[in-house]
């Protein structure tokens, strides 16, 4: 017995009963359990059943699933499956509970959109949700109307049928926005499902400018009690938009939160936004290890997260050989993201600036072909990262291009200690005009309690 007819069993037991239907029960069962030696008699004995019953009845419908299931799955022939799911749907109208007539619709949507039986035409698909979206109408059940046209969007945007998925996703903004309905909270809640399969589009086609808008647009939803995985997506595409941005600090955020939404939904997504988080973390410079925070350290020595774990303690100990060697070593888990790969050589950067800057300070000369070798790069990458620390006041000192060597400022330290010099200057002079004000009388308020000169 599968387990939808045991639900549904439950339910229906005592109406077989009074209908007498003991005969027409014997018979399903007999053609089910034909389904894997000889499907083709199976099928006969299921329309049989279907035709034996003067009204349409539960064992009509739980035959008339079978034969779906058997057609598509079994047989590979999705037209005349298309007819036997057609003449179930007729039945969800009264011979079945709606609950019943609801997981059997699903569960048969699912296989359809799914890859169990191999790929599956896109108007195979359209047709079956055609007939689905047609059945619903008429029974007037516009919450599974609006669950399944929410599932055939899921379905164009796996498959990228971007303009098939566009044409959905206006329908149900339509049906959506225009719906009077006094439950809000549900209304918010369609409305964020929409925006995450809106959003998720336009980050695959790098529309950012979609993107934004559609992000900006799901952060003013109030009333909503969306699934955390819905708040996980929504988070994860906000944290790539800002990290094209290069806005490090909110893709930071953005991506722990999208964290803890997958983490709380059970989705292995979490994983892979998990790494998203630690490469936008290395990002800020920020010295704070990502995994001390109480929902991310459980999965610091995931075999997944453990790479990524050896490159924070390699950056923030500024240690580029080993950061190197790091990524070489494990490309599967880190460089084969096309999203990490595209900012490791950012992040290469920013960690050699650091190695750069440490390994300077001792001297005022140095070659470049020297700093070259230390960072195992060619001389004009060094060139333009000590160009870019002299612009940003960073390192202060000019490089001589003929003999290809850095000369550091060699009154940099006297200017340290003549600004030091200045500071001590400005203490004493505030010192004795204290000390002044408390000669004429003002120790109560300026005497900081020490003793009047005598």
């Amino acid at each position: 017995m599968d387990d939808d007819d045991a639900d549904y069993m439950q339910g229906s037991e005592d109406e077989a009963d009074e209908e007498g239907s003991a005969d027409v029960e014997n018979m399903y069962y007999t053609a089910k359990s034909k389904k894997e030696d000889n499907p083709e008699q199976a099928l006969k004995e299921f329309r049989a059943i279907v035709e034996k019953e003067e009204e349409k009845g539960d064992w009509g419908f739980k035959a008339l699933k079978q034969s779906t299931k058997l057609l598509f799955l079994t047989l590979h022939r999705p037209a005349e499956a298309l007819q036997t799911y057609t003449e179930l749907l007729s039945y969800t109208k009264s011979a079945v509970t709606r609950n019943y007539a609801e997981k059997t619709i699903n569960g048969i949507l699912d296989y359809v959109g799914g890859s169990k039986s191999g790929p599956v035409e896109v108007e195979i698909l359209e047709r079956f949700y055609e007939a689905t979206k047609a059945a619903l109408a008429e029974a007037k059940n516009d919450r599974l109307s609006a669950k399944t046209n929410l599932k055939l969007a899921k379905l164009w945007l796996d498959r990228k049928e971007y303009g098939r998925l566009q044409k959905i996703l206006q329908e149900l903004q339509r049906a959506t926005i225009g719906d009077n309905a006094d439950d809000q909270a549900q209304k918010g809640t369609q409305l964020l499902e929409i925006y995450a399969l809106e959003i998720q589009m336009h980050n695959e086609r790098r529309n950012f400018k979609k993107l934004k808008e559609i992000y900006n647009a799901s952060n003013n939803v109030r009333s909503a009690i969306p699934h955390p995985r819905i708040m996980g997506v929504i988070k994860e595409c906000g944290g790539k938009m800002w990290m094209g941005e290069r806005q490090w600090n909110r893709a930071s955020e953005d991506f722990f939160d999208s964290f803890k939404n997958y983490d709380e939904a059970g989705s292995p997504q979490r994983i892979q936004v998990l790494k998203y988080l630690v490469l936008a973390n290395m990002l800020t410079g920020s010295e704070v290890n990502p995994f001390d925070s109480q929902e991310t350290k459980p999965y610091k020595n995931d075999p997944q997260i453990k790479a990524m774990t050896d490159l924070v303690d390699a950056y923030q100990r500024r240690e580029v050989h080993a950061a190197e060697k790091i990524l070489r070593e494990n490309k599967s888990t880190i460089m084969d993201d096309p999203f990490i790969k595209q900012y490791i050589g950012e992040l290469l950067r920013s960690l050699r600036t650091q190695y750069l800057i440490d390994l300077i300070k001792p001297y005022t000369r140095l070659e470049l072909t020297f700093l070259a070798k230390q960072l195992n790069v060619d001389h004009e990458e060094v060139e333009e990262l000590l160009i870019g620390l002299i612009l940003e006041g960073k390192v202060e000192g000019r490089i001589d291009q003929v003999s290809m060597r850095l000369e550091l400022e060699p009154n940099l330290q006297k200017k340290r200690y003549a600004a030091l010099d200045k500071w001590t200057a400005a203490l004493e002079s505030i010192h004795t005009t204290v000390l002044g004000k408390n000669q004429s009388g003002q120790r109560g308020d300026f005497g900081f309690g020490l003793p009047s000169e005598m």
